[in-house]
Parts: structure tokens; sequence; C-alpha cells
């Protein structure tokens, strides 16, 4: 009888002890797809940074890639072959993006937001891997103490869910269709950044085409676009990028740190007033240079590197 009892507690230990686990592992994939979600866009830099030349395709990447994730909250908590089908994948899928980081590490260190859980909770690769991990060793043990068969009519609702996961992205974030820079032509006054021959560009933005930028190092907008840019000009160098920064020297520092933009070239322009009237009412302003004339104007959202690199062909 004590033998008996004593398998009973076993069983129930195992069982409540599977479900806290498969609870928290479903709450991880939520929140991850979640604050993705409430600001997509520099997730969905992340696959222009891969290599991919559209913002389109990355967007629809980015928006299948969260899909997955909210696919697999939803299998956890349903009990969707959980040994046969779920734990498998998601310790592959785990894995898959802990190769990632390494890689990441190795090419460009262990320095800022892996984006694993979006802008809402900063995490370095390294954090991000030692959290995959964790998660895969809770799915080993899973694998051994919460099993559960699979249940009736399991293969309709893995196919709802599955439809539902996949779709919610596109409808909670839809796709940016209006990612095409507005065409202009305006001439831009640029003899002003050469008045102060100790404070001007280094090289000779009046001629030829570029995209110049300007930005404010106390702008949150002008720092996604710093981060863009960087993202465009590593992926394609060949894209001719030139920043045009106000603010004040000590806030250098930062801007640069979250932006990773240090690798373009910059100006940290001191004239104030002979900005404002470049830049125009806001920034970030981000100008298609050709010749001193303003052909295109942009937002971060319509920096389309394939698009650009089309505007410089022509």
């Amino acid at each position: 009888m004590a033998q008996t009892d004593s398998k009973n507690a076993i069983f129930y230990i195992k069982r409540i002890t599977g479900l806290l686990l498969l609870l928290s592992l479903a709450a991880v994939f939520f929140i991850s797809a979640i604050t993705k979600l409430i600001d997509i866009e520099p997730f969905e830099w992340t696959f222009i940074g891969l290599g991919i030349g559209n913002m389109l395709w990355a967007s629809v990447i980015a928006h299948i890639f969260i899909g997955i994730e909210f696919l697999i909250a939803l299998f956890l908590l349903f009990h969707i072959y959980l040994k046969e089908v779920t734990y498998p994948i998601t310790i592959g899928f785990l894995a898959t993006l802990t190769l990632y980081l390494i890689a990441l590490i190795i090419q460009q260190g262990n320095t800022g937001n892996c984006g694993c859980f979006g802008e809402w909770l900063y995490m370095n690769p390294l954090q991000a891997i030692w959290k995959n991990l964790a998660m895969i060793a809770a799915l080993v043990v899973l694998l051994f103490i919460y099993p559960v068969k699979p249940y009736k009519n399991q293969e309709w609702i893995a196919a709802v869910l599955a439809m539902a996961g996949l779709v919610a992205t596109f409808i909670i974030a839809p796709l940016n269709a209006n990612n095409k820079a507005k065409t202009v032509q305006r001439p831009l006054e640029l003899n002003l950044l050469y008045a102060d021959s100790t404070n001007m560009p280094a090289k000779e933005l009046r001629t030829g085409k570029h995209i110049i930028a300007y930005m404010s190092l106390t702008c949150p907008h002008c720092r996604k676009a710093a981060y863009m840019l960087h993202v465009i000009k590593k992926q394609s160098p060949e894209i001719p990028v030139y920043l045009v920064i106000s603010g004040h020297p000590s806030q250098q520092k930062d801007f640069f740190e979250e932006t990773k933009a240090d690798d373009l070239p910059f100006l940290l322009y001191k004239d104030s007033e002979a900005f404002r009237q470049m830049a125009g009412d806001g920034v970030p302003a981000i100008y298609w240079i050709n010749n001193g004339v303003i052909e295109r104007e942009a937002t971060y959202l319509q920096l389309d590197p394939a698009d650009i690199k089309d505007w410089l062909k022509d």
C-alpha cells in the first residue's frame, strides 16, 4: 500500500512539475512573439542584415518567424503531439537560434540587443544563449516526465491553431505596403556643410549620389533610422550613406552604442540654425541626393535596400 502511495505521489509530482514547466515555456514564447510585434521594424531589419535585400520580403519572413513562436506556444498550451512533434521541433528551433547567436558573437562580439523580446527587454546575445539552453533543458526534462499521449481529433485542432498562429501576426501588425520613398525634386543647400573649414564633411557630398540623413542625438526615431542605415551599409557597402548629426558631444557615445552606426561616416554639425535650414521641420530627415538635388525623401520605414540600389543605377 505504501509503495502504491509512493508511486502515486511521484506521478503527481511529475505531472505538476511538467505542467508548470510547460506553461512557463509557453509564456516565454508568447511574450517573445508579442513584444516583437509591438515594435516589429527592428526585428525586420535583422533579416535585412542577414542578406534579404527587399524590405517586403524581410517583413514577411519576420512575421512568419513570430508566427512560429505563437504556434509553438499554442501547441504547448493545447498539448498538441507533445512528445512526437512539439518538443522535438521546439528543441530544434531553439538550437538553431543558439547557433545563430554563437555566430553573431564570433562576428560582432557580445554587444547590442539580440531582439529576443523586441525593445521591451534588453538581452545581449550571450544572455539569449543561456536563456535558450535553459529552455532546451526544460524541454528535455518534459520529454521524460510529461509526455502526454495524443488525444482525439488532435490533428484538426493542430490545423486550426497553425492557421491562427501564422495569420495572427499579419493581422496584429499588418505589412507595411507603403514602403516607397517619396519622389521630390528640390535643391538642398549643401554648401552650408562646408562653410566652416574646421567642421565640415571629409568627403564631397555636393556631387554624385548620396543618402544623407539629418539626425538629432536625442531623437528616438533617429536612433532607429541610424541603426537601419548601419544594417543597410553593412550588407551593401557600396551604398553611399552619410549622417549629419546635431546635438551635444556628450550624447554621442550613447547614440552610437545603441545604433552601432559608428561604422558610418558622419559629421557632428555645430550650426543648429543651418542644420534646421537643411533638415527641414523634423528629424530624422533622410534625403536621396543627386548632385545637390533631393530626388527622394524617406522615413526610416522606407529605406528599402533594393529601391536604393535601383536609384543609384539610374
